[in-house]
């Protein structure tokens, strides 16, 4: 088992967030909760008090979208935790049903709104941070959409495009100081979320995917797809031409 870390989850008052949240409090890391509705993440947490008495787990209620809160939220978490945060995971992110005849330009800026900059004011906070101290360890859920423009949601796709390529950016620049950025990108995971999409095959139990993302972070691994085989997947789509892949209804 990996030691012990002070750890923020960013979005983990559901989905793939408090899954992951959960996993790490069961094996005893300090946990700080992060999200914008206070009820789901009380609920989340006593869910794990519940099956782990032990478990240090914490509520710091900030919404991603309101990046000047960023800095306070950041300061609230260590403050909970008793100590400097040592992992942040962002877990957030939003997928609103698009209608493929619609361009809903307000849809399009809260999902880059949450989805990417929400993830920079974070992550960006975090890797000050680490860089003073040559250490710690920033992970990012992005997803297999950010692999190629589809049609069926295309600021979504834009969004984890935008996320994987900023978490490789922060990886180049920070790796070198001892410090791990892993990219985790799901395929379809058993959330919520998933409810807006309408084919769906392989689906991931949440639980698994968090157990995959635990044990990745303890094996530094640096991005990954969850299922593995969506690699597989991603690079067959990544090879169609364009002007077959345009004809596609994916």
């Amino acid at each position: 088992m990996s030691a012990q870390k002070n750890t923020v989850v960013v979005g983990a008052s559901s989905g793939i967030g408090a899954a992951v949240a959960r996993a790490f409090a069961r094996r005893g890391d300090p946990v700080v909760l992060v999200a914008r509705r206070r009820d789901l993440l009380e609920q989340v947490a006593a869910s794990i008090r519940a099956e782990s008495p032990r478990a240090c787990v914490h509520v710091v209620v900030h919404d991603v979208a309101e990046i000047a809160g960023a800095p306070a939220a950041w300061e609230a978490c260590a403050a909970a935790l008793g100590g400097r945060p040592e992992r942040v995971i962002f877990a957030a992110g939003i997928m609103p049903k698009v209608r493929l005849d619609e361009f809903d330009t307000q849809k399009d800026a809260s999902m880059m709104s949450v989805n990417v900059v929400g993830a920079m004011a974070w992550l960006n906070l975090a890797a000050a941070e680490f860089l003073d101290r040559k250490s710690g360890q920033i992970v990012g859920i992005s997803s297999v959409a950010g692999e190629r423009g589809r049609v069926g949601a295309p600021a979504y796709n834009a969004s984890k495009a935008a996320l994987t390529s900023y978490l490789e950016s922060l990886r180049n620049r920070l790796d070198r100081h001892g410090i791990s950025v892993v990219t985790v990108k799901p395929g379809f995971i058993g959330t919520d979320m998933l409810k807006g999409v309408e084919k769906t095959f392989g689906v991931m139990h949440v639980d698994a995917c968090a157990a995959v993302i635990v044990a990745a972070c303890d094996g530094r691994r640096q991005s990954f797809f969850v299922p593995w085989w969506w690699g597989l997947v991603a690079l067959a789509i990544r090879c169609i031409p364009s002007f077959l892949f345009r004809r596609l209804r994916v």
